[in-house]
């Protein structure tokens, strides 16, 4: 009797292994996409991995997988850390689950499946070292397949107008949360008039004192109040400068 019963639990044991295998298998688009949502949400930088596997095994598109998946996680987090529900550590464990959900997904992602993309220098203006949208910001524009290169927090004016001239950048990406430090931006603007590539960088500004009035007052190109809506801005640019 034992012996069959032990039969039985091995038999069910299998038919329920399969049945879990079978339904990992057939997980739709949705699912995966919201997994790695929840993934980047609490940071699970090593639980992300396995379902990033789970999406190139499904055949899922890693670039939709990204995009709608781990970007959209952290607008979450961007948008907890507004609401003062998440916090600097917090962030930077989003931040590392991000990364590597990056390291697995962006190698089979095919050129063409992006969209418009380009050189972006981006940074927080001089005088101001809150850096947390900035990074978000950072993270996405990557996750769209944007070159960054980041400058950091309270950059010098004249760095932003040096470096996009170096690397020859198509845009020009400035942060600030205080209201004294935006007002380096339209001098950034000024500087690159005045060494003559204006016309060649479009400026795409940011942050919480920063409002569409003053990107027109200013002469700025776009504005952008988040993450997901940097990356919007930051094609619609390109695709202006005929990219």
């Amino acid at each position: 009797m034992y012996g069959r019963d032990y039969k039985l639990l091995q038999i069910n044991h299998f038919v329920e292994k399969q049945f879990l295998e079978l339904r990992r298998n057939n997980m739709s688009e949705k699912e995966l996409f919201a997994k790695l949502n929840t993934a980047v949400v609490k940071g699970d930088n090593v639980g992300i991995q396995g379902i990033c596997k789970e999406v190139l095994d499904s055949g899922v598109d890693p670039y939709r997988a990204l995009i709608e998946g781990c970007a959209e996680g952290m607008r979450v987090v961007s948008d907890k850390y507004d609401k003062k529900e998440m916090f600097v550590p917090q962030i930077l464990l989003s931040s590392r689950a991000m990364y590597a959900a990056m390291d697995v997904l962006k190698p089979h992602i095919e050129t063409d499946e992006t969209t418009v993309t380009g050189k972006i220098v981006l940074g927080t203006v001089e005088g101001d070292i809150h850096d947390i949208g900035k990074n978000i910001v950072k993270l996405l524009l990557e996750v769209a397949g944007f070159e960054v290169f980041d400058l950091g927090r309270s950059v010098p004016l004249q760095s932003f107008v040096e470096t996009a001239r170096e690397k020859s950048a198509d845009i020009i990406g400035m942060s600030a949360l205080m209201s004294t430090s935006m007002l380096g931006m339209p001098e950034v603007i000024e500087m690159l008039k005045n060494a003559g590539i204006r016309d060649q960088v479009k400026v795409m500004i940011g942050g919480a004192p920063i409002t569409e009035q003053y990107k027109d007052k200013i002469g700025a190109d776009g504005f952008a109040t988040n993450g997901p809506g940097a990356i919007k801005l930051a094609e619609g640019l390109m695709k202006e400068k005929g990219a």
